[in-house]
């Protein structure tokens, strides 16, 4: 319900700033440009479902071997402590929790490419527990805002755009994005529990939460001391050996199970096409609004109105710049990357706008299109309150980015 308003919304505000620009300005254009920003968006909509297939298709082939093979089932349980707090309704054991592992996981280390059809993979099998078939159950929602809040422990791609783009130490950004994405994330845990009543102060959730923060430290150690090459390199070295590892670990694992492995990955990498295309509409609907909301003239004029009430606060109004990655980010992953690229272009790799942009980049995910993809992939139409929570997870990585930002480079 909350998705279907901010939908309508896009539209209705886009059309009042464009007819206020035809109007007042004598813009003429303007409705081109928009009906022109429908078209493209619902075209990248497409593309990227498409271009999700074949993804989506190796990844759930490769998962439905490791079920078959038992080690979903060993992640499990290796999760349990922790997940049975988080997520009480899932039954001990149960595949759904193996799944949710390996995805946050996966979004842990940046590899998005394998973290995505293992989400979509949780979510098929949180529906399967779901009472209410076209409504999100308390599990989706603690599963979809963890995912919205974007923990990354380590933002290959964010340090590699800084590295082409000319900056000094492609690296500098790291600690602070560390930082600001497990505010993200832990605000997000903390909503969900508060509109759950989950207990944080049980001791499986405190040890993980210390445990999270003494990984976050260690990491920082162990980076600080690298060089910039050295952390780029083994930063992906890492990663992909671990990805080439677990696809390996679970081919071994289906043949000590004697499972025909390769029709296990067939009737998977058919369940992978099929999601690829449920999602199209779900996408091509979310991408058209924040088209359209955008072409209007909408973010700048939001922008403007921003850069204007903090000025007339007397505040320092250095990091408005970056507000268009900070807006644009639960809207579009592309549309933020492209603002975070044209700020470090526009105004350096290592200024003040171009690292508090690269800081918001890697501080959370973006929400609406996880929502969109991940919910459109079980036909949920009733999303309750994961949007509300969400966003406020956007929001306190928004804030801690700026925090960061001033506190290091500023």
């Amino acid at each position: 319900m909350v998705l279907n308003y901010i939908w309508i919304a896009f539209f209705l505000i886009a059309f009042v700033v464009a007819a206020g620009r035809l109007l007042l300005g004598g813009d003429t254009e303007v409705f081109t440009e928009i009906i022109n920003a429908s078209f493209a968006s619902a075209k990248t909509g497409f593309e990227i479902s498409i271009g999700l297939t074949g993804i989506l298709s190796l990844w759930l082939g490769i998962m439905k071997i490791g079920e078959r093979g038992g080690v979903i089932q060993a992640f499990a349980r290796i999760a349990s402590p922790v997940f049975s707090k988080l997520f009480p309704d899932l039954p001990k054991d149960h595949p759904a929790t193996g799944s949710i592992f390996m995805n946050l996981s996966a979004n842990l280390l940046g590899l998005d490419n394998a973290a995505t059809p293992m989400g979509l993979k949780a979510m098929q099998e949180l529906q399967t527990l779901n009472a209410r078939k076209d409504e999100a159950s308390n599990a989706m929602i603690m599963f979809l805002c963890i995912n919205a809040s974007g923990l990354t422990l380590i933002p290959i791609t964010i340090m590699m755009y800084r590295a082409q783009l000319g900056a000094a130490n492609a690296s500098d950004v790291f600690l602070p994005i560390m930082l600001a994405t497990f505010t993200s994330t832990l605000v997000a845990i903390l909503a969900v529990c508060f509109k759950q009543r989950i207990n944080i102060l049980q001791r499986n959730l405190l040890l993980f939460f210390l445990g999270m923060g003494a990984l976050i430290g260690g990491l920082v150690l162990l980076f600080r001391s690298m060089e910039q090459a050295e952390v780029s390199l083994y930063s992906t070295l890492f990663a992909n050996t671990l990805l080439f590892t677990i696809i390996c670990g679970f081919i071994v694992c289906g043949m000590r199970k004697k499972i025909n492995v390769y029709e296990a990955f067939i009737e998977g990498a058919k369940e992978g096409f099929k999601t690829a295309i449920t999602i199209i509409p779900y996408l091509v609907a979310i991408l058209v609004g924040i088209g359209v909301f955008r072409a209007s003239g909408a973010m700048d004029f939001l922008i403007d109105g921003v850069r204007w009430g903090v000025g007339s606060l007397g505040l320092n109004t250095d990091f408005v710049e970056a507000l268009p990655t900070i807006l644009m980010k639960p809207l579009s992953g592309s549309g933020a990357r492209g603002m975070m690229l044209d700020a470090m272009n526009t105004y350096g790799a290592d200024s003040f706008v171009g690292r508090l942009s690269c800081i918001v980049q890697g501080s959370c995910d973006t929400t609406f299109y996880v929502v969109a993809l991940y919910y459109g992939s079980v036909g949920i139409k009733n999303t309750r309150y994961t949007v509300p929570c969400a966003l406020l997870a956007d929001l306190a990585g928004a804030i801690a980015a700026i925090a960061m930002a001033y506190l290091f480079f500023s």
